[in-house]
């Protein structure tokens, strides 16, 4: 998630094309699916979201990819993303 304010930029392009698909590449076979939306008014500017298999699938990926994702953030915002990790209650 990332937050909005007065001075944010988030380039939702780039995101989409570049920074959702490397995430997606790194996570392999445990990305179950990405998605990415654009909020209209709130808190927040955009939202990503990445279904994974596990907890342990997401943490492995990110001890071996997590620097290179990160570090790929001031390509497409200039706002530190919040990360929020849950469990899909009710899957559609």
């Amino acid at each position: 998630m990332y937050p909005r304010t007065d001075d944010a930029t988030f380039d939702m392009d780039y995101y989409c094309s570049k920074h959702m698909p490397m995430l997606a590449d790194a996570l392999g076979d445990a990305c179950l699916g990405w998605g990415a939306s654009s909020v209209a008014a709130g808190s927040w500017q955009a939202i990503g979201w990445c279904n994974v298999e596990s907890q342990a699938a997401f943490d492995a990926a990110m001890s071996e990819h997590g620097a290179a994702i990160m570090g790929d953030v001031p390509n497409y915002t200039n706002v530190a993303p919040e990360l929020v990790i849950g469990t899909i209650a009710h899957p559609s």
